[in-house]
């Protein structure tokens, strides 16, 4: 990436003739629209492959916890019946922990 001077061609733009300013700016104005355009596409890129990047961790933190865990999804208890709801799969690996009733308030 080149750095130009951020300094004005002073010189130039005190003697210039009123078109030669005008030409100046027309050309610093198309100059920074295709600078804005770049910075866009880039920040464009930069949020694809971090959302990409963050996805991934996230992925590879699900797949260590459950790794951690027994495998749930060979119950020892049968299935009430062979046909279920979609809501039966719903976090089926995911362990619900049951609360019992011991009848004290």
């Amino acid at each position: 990436m080149t750095t130009r001077s951020t300094q004005p061609p002073w010189e130039f733009l005190l003697s210039a003739s009123k078109n030669s300013l005008q030409s100046f700016e027309l050309s610093r104005l198309s100059h920074a629209a295709d600078i804005r355009k770049e910075i866009a596409a880039l920040l464009d890129q930069w949020m694809d492959d971090h959302t990409n990047a963050t996805l991934a961790r996230l992925l590879l933190q699900e797949r260590e916890r459950s790794s951690r865990k027994p495998d749930l999804r060979f119950d020892r208890e049968p299935r009430r019946s062979a046909a279920h709801s979609v809501s039966d799969n719903f976090l089926a690996d995911r362990a619900v922990p049951q609360t019992e009733n011991t009848g004290q308030s």
